[in-house]
């Protein structure tokens, strides 16, 4: 009876220290993949688009006030001071509007930059989904991220070849994706 104990025993052990050992573990560096990812430059090419426009409409607002600032220097002498203070108020309206104008644009081109991003990301992540349901591993790692305090590259098999092959990527070398730029102030 207890040579039957011992013996389940060890099978249940050398059984579960098996299985422990295959299971597969894998590292990706997400951001790499969606650096190379052709969807990443069409959304480049439009967050400058976008950046662009608002710039130009930065821009407007700032030749409105210097134009409006030289007459108001110019006329400065001749103006009485009820024309004066009107002329004033113009002038510090449209520096609150600059203001405010630049402090929207800013929040507007993150925001197109996220809902350009998300869907590019989503099929990335998709990707990494597959690859890893194929290969039956039980984790992926995203070394981009940083999260981890440790872990064996060594030991983890990368899996950035499999997803950029998935998503049809040819190995080129890789691009960072760049955070968008915020209209300039003048």
């Amino acid at each position: 009876m207890k040579k039957t104990i011992k013996l389940t025993l060890a099978v249940v052990f050398v059984m579960g220290a098996t299985s422990l050992f295959a299971q597969k573990f894998g590292r990706i560096n997400t951001q790499e993949v969606i650096s190379v990812m052709p969807e990443m430059k069409e959304m480049q090419t439009n967050i400058e688009a976008y950046s662009k426009d608002l710039q130009e409409s930065m821009e407007n607002i700032v030749v409105e006030y210097n134009n409006k600032y030289q007459e108001f220097n110019k006329n400065f002498s001749t103006m009485s001071d009820a024309v004066r203070q009107l002329k004033e108020k113009e002038l510090n309206d449209l520096i609150q509007r600059r203001n405010d104008f630049e402090q929207v644009a800013q929040q507007d081109l993150q925001k197109r930059y996220n809902e350009l991003l998300a869907p590019i990301i989503d099929k990335a992540k998709a990707a990494i989904d597959k690859v890893a349901t194929a290969g039956s591993y039980l984790a992926v790692f995203d070394t981009s991220t940083g999260s981890l305090a440790y872990f064996d590259e060594a030991m983890l098999t990368d899996l950035a070849p499999a997803v950029k092959k998935e998503l049809g990527i040819t190995d080129a070398p890789a691009a960072t994706p760049a955070a968008p730029a915020a209209p300039a102030a003048k």
